[in-house]
């Protein structure tokens, strides 16, 4: 099979295509074909710097929406010919930019049948954080404010969505180019991060969702009302910003997306009922994985980059 590798890690220009031995699916898995998969800022911090995994050579991508190609012993949930989606178990089970994969049947689900896969291969990873954060960790309800930090972001813009779903009050972050695509989210605020200090602007919020971390995470405390919770996504509470959560009566917590299957089931379930849609900034054919890489880390794309695996994915 077709697949992008690395032998060191470096630059996008480290992203070759290769041929490797095409997967077989052991106990409880399953062998996807894939059609699309989406690439998030962890695939490029992994290609550059290893974060979590320090083997060598490397195939990339956790974001899977393909074709079940063949089931392993023990699988009763899919049978080939499925449509699945889903996210292989971060950081280990790697492995999407490619023709084939094997994962867990149990973090796929069925792929909802109003979308193509490569509005699939967009959601899985982000979704699955933006859903764990918001439903998981912080339990958003109806008429509780929400602040979004990098709102118009692969993660964001689909925490927006999540967080309106549940009734939320939700306020954005984003540079004013962004504010409508926010808007249009269902945002009800949008701060412009460049002229507007959000922790001035902002006040009495249950949830913020952080992407960012350093000033950003430790000034988010000071935005939210007793009870409140910061997840961030990138390192755990510093000493002084625990001291100062406990001085606040708020909490920080860090939050390592995990595969789910009822986690997929619930973007699914969101998915099929109009409120949840991934925007594709870009696609790129398999083989063109370090312009894809390149693009990404300028970090002025709006929503997800998708790779198309295989033809008819759209």
């Amino acid at each position: 099979m077709l697949a992008i590798s690395q032998d060191t890690h470096g630059s996008p220009e480290v992203l070759k295509p290769t041929r490797l031995p095409r997967p077989v699916p052991g106990p409880s898995q399953i062998l996807v074909a894939v059609r699309a998969a989406g690439i998030n800022p962890t695939d490029w911090k992994h290609r550059s710097q290893g974060l979590f995994l320090d083997r060598l050579p490397l195939v990339l991508g956790w974001d899977v929406s393909g074709v079940v190609e063949a089931v392993g012993y023990g699988v009763t949930l899919f049978e080939p010919g499925d449509e699945v989606f889903g996210m292989l178990p971060y950081p280990f089970g790697v492995g999407s930019h490619a023709e084939f994969v094997t994962g867990p049947a149990r973090a796929f689900t069925h792929k909802p049948a109003g979308i193509d896969h490569v509005q699939a291969g967009a959601l899985p990873l982000a979704a699955l954080t933006a859903y764990q954060a918001i439903v998981d960790t912080a339990d958003v309800r109806t008429g509780q404010r929400v602040l979004i930090h990098a709102a118009a972001g692969g993660v964001g813009h689909l925490a927006v969505q999540i967080a309106k779903s549940r009734g939320a009050y939700v306020i954005g972050t984003a540079s004013a180019p962004k504010h409508d695509f926010v808007r249009a989210l269902g945002a009800d605020e949008v701060i412009d991060y460049h002229t507007t200090d959000f922790a001035r602007a902002v006040s009495d919020v249950d949830m913020v969702l952080d992407p960012l971390a350093g000033d950003t995470r430790t000034r988010s405390l000071e935005v939210l009302r007793p009870g409140g919770v910061v997840v961030s996504l990138l390192g755990g509470a510093t000493p002084d910003e625990a001291a100062r959560a406990a001085e606040l009566g708020v909490r920080v917590r860090t939050l390592l997306v995990e595969a789910d299957h009822a986690g997929m089931r619930a973007v699914a379930d969101l998915v099929e009922a109009g409120s949840l849609r991934a925007h594709i900034d870009a696609t790129f054919p398999l083989v063109e994985a370090a312009k894809a890489h390149s693009l990404g880390e300028t970090g002025r794309t709006t929503g997800k980059i998708v790779l198309v695996v295989a033809a008819g994915a759209e």
